[in-house]
């Protein structure tokens, strides 16, 4: 099999913004760096390990990438700002124009559809939470292309169950902190913490969601 076809869909959709510049040298590297950057995290990794994975020598690194973080920049920058924001968004799209009865039925399918497209997409998807907390760049680039736009949608559905008394009358981005908190924590555990841990799915995104219904929903 060709070296391009074993590539996972994002490395793919690199080498096809790049249109087919990228050298099959750099393929490997860009292959390698996704496989060592997700299972040891960037300041754990080295461009030896890098280089020895690709089956190149560490020199041709620095002749493609000036430094380890450029590396870094050249997988994550260009799928945050051409490819997780149109697929974030493509893909979720349905999810916030949809219309629910009830805001936790709302919760459920957001929660849902966010664990499956994690599980399609672990490996970026793990270099992106362990990094974006240390990369401004990063933190830029998610607030301009998916926070904003994410943000203003789901501040209109919050507004919408507010009218309908589903949630307490509370400032909606605090409403939104709060929830998300929740929701992200569920992720954080389930594919960075205990990946290997045998749950109930399921029934722990009911229970996230419970938790944060008893916090926003009105008192009876």
């Amino acid at each position: 099999m060709h070296q391009q076809d074993s590539l996972e869909q994002w490395i793919q959709e690199i080498v096809k913004i790049d249109e087919g510049k990228l050298t099959e040298k750099q393929i490997k590297i860009i292959q390698a760096a996704v496989e060592i950057f997700a299972e040891k995290g960037y300041a754990a990794s080295s461009t030896s390990e890098i280089a020895q994975m690709a089956g190149v020598a560490e020199g041709t690194i620095f002749r493609h990438y000036k430094t380890k973080k450029d590396l870094l920049m050249s997988i994550v920058s260009p799928m945050m700002t051409r490819l997780i924001a149109p697929f974030v968004w493509n893909d979720f799209k349905e999810v916030l124009e949809s219309n629910y009865p009830t805001i936790e039925d709302f919760l459920y399918a957001v929660a849902v559809n966010r664990i499956n497209f994690a599980r399609k997409h672990l490996k970026i998807i793990k270099i992106l939470l362990q990094e974006i907390p240390f990369q401004p760049v990063l933190q830029n680039e998610f607030k301009k292309h998916i926070g904003s736009k994410v943000f203003q949608r789901f501040s209109e559905i919050v507004e919408h169950f507010k009218d309908k008394g589903q949630i307490i009358e509370m400032p909606t981005p605090s409403l939104l902190r709060f929830s998300a908190s929740a929701m992200v924590g569920l992720f954080i555990t389930r594919f960075l913490i205990f990946p290997d841990e045998s749950w109930d799915e399921e029934q722990e995104i009911r229970d996230t969601i419970q938790l944060i219904m008893d916090g926003i929903s009105p008192k009876q």
